[in-house]
């Protein structure tokens, strides 16, 4: 280092030391100015701008063309952790081949989601991997794996996990709040953090935007109890987008951003994402924060720290060391191929009667549906630079000559009252553009085409194709594949490449005329026919209705067009006409990503929309030989019984038709297993906003109906055989093998998966919970053997009583097989641990959101920084899966406490605010005790008040609270 050499320029320095000297070297308000998402560079020290943020979900996004692979909830389907790191490593190295043509490309890439795919009606059920916390960590791990890289000291990029915590629900996301017990907590929710963190391939996490026990995760204190304590190393929290706003424009918790700009940098959060490009705000709530006291210097160094760690690592700062400065590998030949074999095996055959593969020579093929011929994208998606179909993959591997194809759209024509039909205008010099296509740093922001011209009016219209996507919301596209749209101007084009957008702007309602601004307007419309009063057609991007004007067609507040739907050809008869024609008929169905089930919209059913089930339906009159290919974002409840065939893929990215035409064609095994329990009915499911998987008997681990399909099943061409199980249980772990054998006739993958039960538990534990897995190839005739080594705290449970992780002593049944189902192989094990007593209530008294049971309740925040209360349900989304309003009331149940021996009197004291009543019972027996809480002057104002309490020996003690009290602690005396 020369004299005129910075210590932070010293590359012989730890990173630590040149932190430290940087940091010294910065003003404030250098340094507050870095915690906005876009830090401004500071050019008197040469250091360059820099930003948070760069998703790269499944493939570099929003930056414009990139390699596009399955989506998330497709790779966890692959259960091959080596493939997914492959993967991670491709997004990576075209994420620094990006950042070398264009520094709008970030490398903190916000990815993977690890939100656990606890309800399948969650709109962004794409974005994660499954629903179970091993699995969801161990694909995690690989893909942060494989995004980082593997030199010691420099990353390739840096991951950050989405989206802390407990963030499953898009309705009322910012405002709602996830009701976690700490069993659910510490073996459910953190877990699937917790161990990708552990494994120091993550360079941060951000919060989610919703509240968990009356508290945003923004200001949560597990970022500090939990998160910082799993790790040495510096973690970056990037907060999301406009979510720091929320805490005080939505969420009322707090009175000032000031207030709430502090309170977050305290918790936690380094980064600020709000306003856009636009940091003064941020800025200026900072300072503010800083002037009254709320922050010192120190909150403000520990955050810059932390992103300068990152910076650091990323080789920002050492241009010559950075082993990843020179990579320019980008939409390579391997990349291409990878992406066709991720999509290979994330293909699931759920069901297979021998219809499947298609060896016949001379096998007339017939695909129809509304996405036999589509790409499709998602939000998170980069812009193709390869694409694939369905029908494209056929027509490659089959020839076109033995392919025929019918999409089912119902064709129609729009008629207005006067008599004239919606008419397309011709745009024939007009340019073929691709939303997104030149990347942007906020694609909500990008406008709609204005440079086509809107519809008009003529004696004989355009025939347009009509998918109804189920609920009403129905899309119209032009004979030119351009999808009507709405652009900032209001007008109705013909513009869009596809359906997409923050809002989407090319997604109408049909609604009967004579019912507009009745409650009977807003129902679906299901036929489509022709209606005595005519129809108004609602674009549901604006909530506004199609209007015919001099100067075009647009949509309008006022004087909406009554129209006439003549419908000129039903999907059906062409899916028909076409299936029977055909040896075999694959139906391909599923969703668009960007309707009906995405981010900031949740799904209301399981159901396939209608449309689609009846071009099923009419396939399968036609033809027996019907296969159902469901192409899709989540799970669907349909019935397989007279289908010969189904298979489910996720939506695969720029290979997902060759993948699957060389599955349908045998060149390849299917092997791709479910990451998450296909339900048979919406009855089945707990109401949304319910978090406690426990109680509310959630996923595979506690479910006890029949599912569909159940958790980590998937079929294969080849069979196999288990055996040779052995166990053996050693000081600090438990050793485990067995051997698949290949005794099919075909090369194949097989995901030989490993569960473990506990047999005599104390609590409620899961019917089954993965320990581990593995996907190996396994030639005909062959046998492998596979060894696991397994931590004896896989067999952890959450203690409520002690606050910590346990091993029960007692019998462990390990159970292999190829489904959570289907159990091939199972042996008994013992284990020894910590054995279970009795509550001492006496001396450690009961926190009461430490309940085993609960009817009717929610937790909530004890204060605005720490702890926990219990209230009973506002909705009652924590009642156990009962879907009956308990007004306001709860019950809690704490198992075996124990009073003492039998001498005397017990005193109780309750730590409450709010005001309300407690009873008190044991055994479920009558009310023993009851007490009035008069009102306090807050939530948080808690008092304590005091009854007497008779009891000894160990009871189940039961607490019922009425009215909106909040319970926090119980103390007991005697």
């Amino acid at each position: 280092m020369t004299a005129q050499t910075p210590p932070f320029r010293d590359s012989q320095l730890p990173f630590a030391k040149r932190i430290d000297d940087l940091l010294s070297r910065l003003t404030l308000e250098e340094r507050v100015a870095m915690l906005h998402q876009f830090g401004p560079a500071v050019e008197r020290l040469g250091v360059a701008a820099f930003r948070t943020g760069q998703e790269a979900l499944h493939g570099v996004a929003w930056m414009g063309p990139a390699t596009v692979f399955p989506q998330a909830v497709g790779l966890g389907a692959t259960w091959n952790d080596e493939l997914v790191r492959r993967v991670g490593e491709a997004v990576s190295t075209e994420a620094r081949a990006m950042r070398s043509r264009d520094d709008r490309v970030g490398l903190n890439v916000w990815a993977p989601t690890v939100n656990l795919l606890r309800h399948p009606l969650w709109g962004r059920n794409e974005e994660g991997y499954s629903e179970d916390p091993k699995l969801t960590s161990a694909i995690a791990t690989a893909y942060t794996r494989g995004l980082r890289g593997d030199h010691p000291a420099y990353w390739r990029t840096a991951p950050v996990l989405k989206h802390w915590l407990a963030h499953n629900n898009e309705t009322d996301r910012a405002t709602a709040s996830s009701s976690v017990r700490p069993r659910v907590l510490h073996e459910y929710d953190l877990r699937a953090f917790r161990e990708t963190v552990e494994a120091g391939t993550v360079a941060g996490v951000m919060p989610a935007y919703n509240l968990v026990n009356g508290r945003p995760n923004h200001v949560s204190p597990y970022l500090r109890e939990q998160l910082r304590t799993w790790t040495d190393q510096d973690l970056l929290v990037c907060s999301d987008a406009g979510a720091p706003s929320n805490l005080v424009d939505s969420e009322h918790y707090f009175d000032t951003h000031e207030e709430a700009t502090a309170a977050s940098l305290i918790a936690g959060v380094d980064s600020f994402t709000d306003h856009g490009t636009d940091s003064t705000q941020i800025v200026e709530r900072l300072q503010g924060a800083l002037d009254q006291g709320l922050l010192t210097e120190s909150d403000i160094d520990a955050a810059v720290r932390r992103q300068l760690a990152i910076r650091f690592r990323l080789g920002e700062f050492d241009p010559r060391l950075d082993p990843y400065a020179d990579t320019k590998d980008f939409d390579t030949p391997a990349h291409r191929s990878l992406a066709r074999e991720a999509a290979e095996q994330a293909i699931v055959l759920l069901k297979n009667d021998g219809l499947l593969p298609l060896t016949g020579q001379d096998t007339r093929i017939a695909v129809v549906g509304l996405l036999a011929d589509e790409c499709k994208l998602d939000w998170y998606s980069g812009t193709l630079i390869h694409r694939s179909t369905p029908l494209e993959g056929l027509y490659e591997r089959f020839g076109a000559d033995r392919v025929d194809f019918a999409e089912g759209v119902d064709r129609v024509r729009i008629k207005t009252s006067a008599g004239t039909y919606l008419s397309v205008p011709p745009a024939d010099d007009a340019t073929d553009e691709v939303r997104g296509a030149e990347g942007a740093l906020d694609p909500a922001l990008l406008a709609g085409r204005t440079d086509l011209p809107p519809l008009t009016t003529d004696t004989t219209g355009t025939e347009l194709a009509l998918i109804d996507w189920g609920g009403g919301v129905l899309t119209l596209r032009a004979p030119d594949g351009r999808y009507l749209s709405v652009a900032e101007d209001g007008f109705v084009r013909a513009s869009a490449d596809q359906p997409g957008g923050w809002v989407v702007q090319e997604t109408f309602r049909l609604e009967p005329h004579e019912s507009h601004g009745s409650d009977e307007s807003q129902k679906s419309h299901e036929s489509h026919g022709s209606h005595a009063g005519g129809h108004l057609l609602k674009h549901i991007g604006t909530g506004r209705y199609v209007s015919v004007t001099a100067d075009g067609v647009k949509v309008a507040a006022q004087n909406p067009e009554i129209l006439e739907l003549e419908i000129t050809e039903r999907g059906e008869d062409t899916v028909a006409r076409t299936a029977a024609a055909a040896d075999v008929v694959l139906v391909v169905a599923g969703n668009d990503p960007h309707i009906n089930g995405r981010e900031t919209e949740d799904r209301t059913t399981l159901a396939l929309p209608a449309h689609q089930q009846r071009l099923l339906e009419a396939a399968r009159a036609a033809n027996p030989r019907t296969a159902l290919v469901i192409t899709s974002s989540y799970p669907y409840a349909t019935d397989p019984a007279d289908l010969p065939a189904v298979l489910w893929t996720a939506h695969g990215g720029q290979a997902a038709g060759t993948a699957l035409a060389r599955v349908l064609a045998g060149d390849v095994s299917p092997a791709g297993r479910l990451p998450q329990t296909w339900y048979a009915s919406d009855a089945d499911l707990p109401d949304l906003l319910d978090y406690d998987v426990i109680g509310s008997r959630q996923t595979y681990l506690y479910f006890e109906g029949t599912p569909l399909f159940p958790f980590g099943h998937g079929l294969s061409y080849a069979s196999f055989e288990y055996g040779n199980l052995v166990a053996h249980v050693g000081e600090n772990s438990v050793h485990v093998t067995f051997t698949v054998t290949n005794t099919g006739s075909t090369p194949a993958d097989e995901v030989a998966q490993l569960y473990s039960r506990a047999v005599t538990p104390s609590v409620s534990r899961p019917r089954r919970e993965l320990l581990a897995h593995r996907r190996v190839h396994v030639l005909p005739g062959v046998s492998t053997e596979l060894a696991f080594e397994l931590s004896l705290s896989a067999f952890e449970f959450w203690d409520v009583v002690h606050g910590i992780r346990r091993v029960e002593p007692g019998p462990y049944e390990l159970l292999v097989g190829a489904s959570s189902e289907d159990v091939r192989l199972r042996t008994t094990i013992e284990l020894d641990g910590t054995p279970t007593t009795p509550r001492p209530v006496l001396e450690l008294g009961l926190n009461a959101a430490d309940f085993d049971e609960q009817r009717g309740a929610e937790i909530v925040d004890r204060t605005k920084v720490s702890g926990d209360a219990v209230t009973p349900a506002q909705g009652n989304h924590g009642s156990q899966g009962s879907q009956e309003s308990l007004g306001n009331t709860a019950e809690l149940v704490y198992r075996g406490c124990d009073f003492g021996p039998a001498t005397g009197t017990v005193a109780v004291t309750f730590e409450v605010s709010g005001e309300g009543s407690l009873e008190l019972a044991l055994d479920g027996g009558p009310v023993t005790a009851r007490l009035d809480v008069p009102a306090t002057r807050g939530p948080y104002d808690y008092t304590t008040v005091a009854v007497p309490f008779s009891a000894t020996e160990v009871h189940d003690l039961h607490i019922g609270l009425r009215g909106p009290v909040r319970l926090a602690h119980v103390g007991f005396s005697g």
